[in-house]
């Protein structure tokens, strides 16, 4: 569906760094519809705040919040169960899938995101997924995203609708360059898996979007507590 001339594109900000660059992103090339979705993780209210702020930021306003309570009572995860504890990063980051990782939780989003966007008749979703340089979750591999384009096209009415990864492909450190380029208000968003007032610094999250910044020769404006940080090669 097009509004006014522009192409509407639904797209997933959880209020972290790459979903900020993939709204910033739908924003400009048309009309972004933001949806942000909260399964129980430990910093889902400072991450649904990150949301609004980025959409008032960008000037997003057709935007929707949702709850899924399936994921934290499936558990499994360090960020739905607080008896696993999220652990510092480790000097190899992606080698094994962390005890961070949300069981299928993409696959939950996306669901979510395809139901909206045949509402509103838009044909392209956003998701800031990124192979390189992460963690190493196997919901953010391109083979995934190739396989739920296929049940999408059988599963929904018209089958037009499409799943767009912008980011996949790029390093966080070009993530950063491109957010820089597109000013996406990196202020705002939210990447610590555990703390809500000064980021942990530790966690892997953290220690991703650190090495990111300073492998693009900028600095992070996200507040981070005063603690030694894990040694992490670049």
């Amino acid at each position: 569906m097009t509004t006014g001339g522009k192409e509407r594109t639904v797209v997933l900000l959880s209020g972290g760094m790459d979903s900020c660059v993939c709204a910033a992103l739908a924003a400009r090339e048309g009309e972004a519809a933001a949806l942000h979705v909260s399964y129980g993780q430990r910093t889902e209210a400072r991450e649904l705040q990150a949301f609004h702020s980025i959409c008032d930021r960008l000037g997003i306003a057709l935007r929707l919040a949702v709850r899924n309570d399936a994921l934290r009572a499936i558990g499994g995860s360090a960020l739905t169960d607080s008896a696993i504890p999220v652990p510092d990063a480790g000097p190899e980051i992606g080698r094994d899938i962390p005890v961070t990782y949300v069981p299928f939780r993409n696959a939950h989003l996306l669901a979510t995101a395809v139901s909206w966007a045949e509402v509103l008749g838009a044909r392209r979703i956003f998701i800031g997924a990124v192979e390189q340089d992460s963690s190493g979750y196997p919901d953010c591999r391109p083979a995934f995203y190739s396989a739920w384009n296929e049940a999408v096209r059988a599963g929904t009415r018209a089958g037009d609708i499409a799943v767009v990864t912008p980011l996949i492909h790029h390093s966080k450190a070009g993530i950063v360059r491109l957010g820089l380029e597109l000013g996406a208000p990196f202020d705002l968003t939210w990447s610590c898996y555990t703390q809500v007032d000064r980021a942990c610094g530790a966690c892997e999250s953290c220690v991703l979007r650190l090495r990111a910044f300073a492998a693009a020769n900028a600095k992070d404006p996200v507040p981070y507590a005063d603690r030694p940080k894990p040694v992490v090669s670049f």
